[in-house]
């Protein structure tokens, strides 16, 4: 079931399961209740309902793959995940601009295999609209228009559209990773959405040089990759999961850019 031969079928079954968690979301929506995490971090009621979707039905669909999700990670329930197969899952990326109201934040479910992200479902439940993808080619985004295939834009002459978290962000950091190259607009916006702006053609960079954890981006970097970009790390190296605490490096989400 779960081969490379098998994945946009694993897509399609998985796929629900994150539009379920999304709408589960929204029953929470407008509400500015949170509490916090032992990082500092807010969680909200919305978190733990998405998550309490997602997990018995990704470990019933496929029992042998375990389950890293964030809220449980948060809680020191973390599988061991020394094999080669593993579920991401960040049930709801964005929980401070879900407290704004703004509608940037998403439900994220992705399937890691040898440190890769080969799988991955993005909803932004707020706007109606699913990334999906599970590899080279095969990134879709469905919304009020309907279906079809997105991939990566070349940068316009006019420069590069960068795109940059809205919650966090170190502007002196940032100005330094940009020396040199031109840049067109900057276009702020929250949880793994930046990944799917790039994904769709509508951003071309995206540089993190502050923290995040493996769950934040696995699935939008499963999505960009289906697209045609590639997400590594600040020094060019390559961008591998299952690390021993899931933190990330600073790293660069690219569409086609050498």
């Amino acid at each position: 079931m779960t081969s490379s031969l098998d994945l946009l079928t694993l897509l399609e079954e998985v796929r629900p399961i994150a539009e379920e968690a999304g709408d589960a979301t929204l029953r929470f929506y407008g509400q500015t209740q949170s509490a916090a995490k032992a990082d500092g971090s807010p969680v909200t009621a919305a978190d733990q309902a998405a998550e309490d979707i997602i997990l018995p039905q990704l470990r019933s669909l496929t029992p042998d793959i375990p389950v890293v999700s964030e809220e449980e990670a948060s809680k020191g329930l973390t599988p061991h995940v020394a094999g080669n197969r593993f579920w991401l899952v960040d049930p709801l990326d964005g929980t401070k601009e879900f407290i704004s109201g703004n509608g940037e934040f998403t439900v994220n479910i992705a399937l890691i295999e040898n440190g890769v992200p080969i799988l991955g479902v993005v909803v932004i439940p707020a706007r109606r609209e699913i990334y999906c993808g599970a590899g080279p080619g095969t990134a879709r985004l469905t919304d009020a228009d309907g279906e079809r295939m997105i991939s990566v834009r070349t940068p316009p002459a006019a420069g590069l559209t960068v795109v940059g978290s809205r919650s966090h962000g170190d502007a002196a950091a940032m100005d330094e990773f940009l020396a040199g190259r031109k840049v067109a607009e900057f276009r702020p916006a929250g949880s793994s959405l930046k990944l799917c702006l790039i994904a769709r053609g509508d951003a071309d960079l995206y540089p993190r040089l502050g923290t995040t954890m493996e769950w934040d981006i696995a699935a939008g970097h499963a999505v960009l990759i289906a697209a045609g970009g590639r997400v590594e790390t600040v020094d060019g190296k390559p961008f591998k999961y299952g690390k021993a605490d899931y933190r990330n490096p600073h790293f660069a989400a690219f569409g086609n850019l050498t």
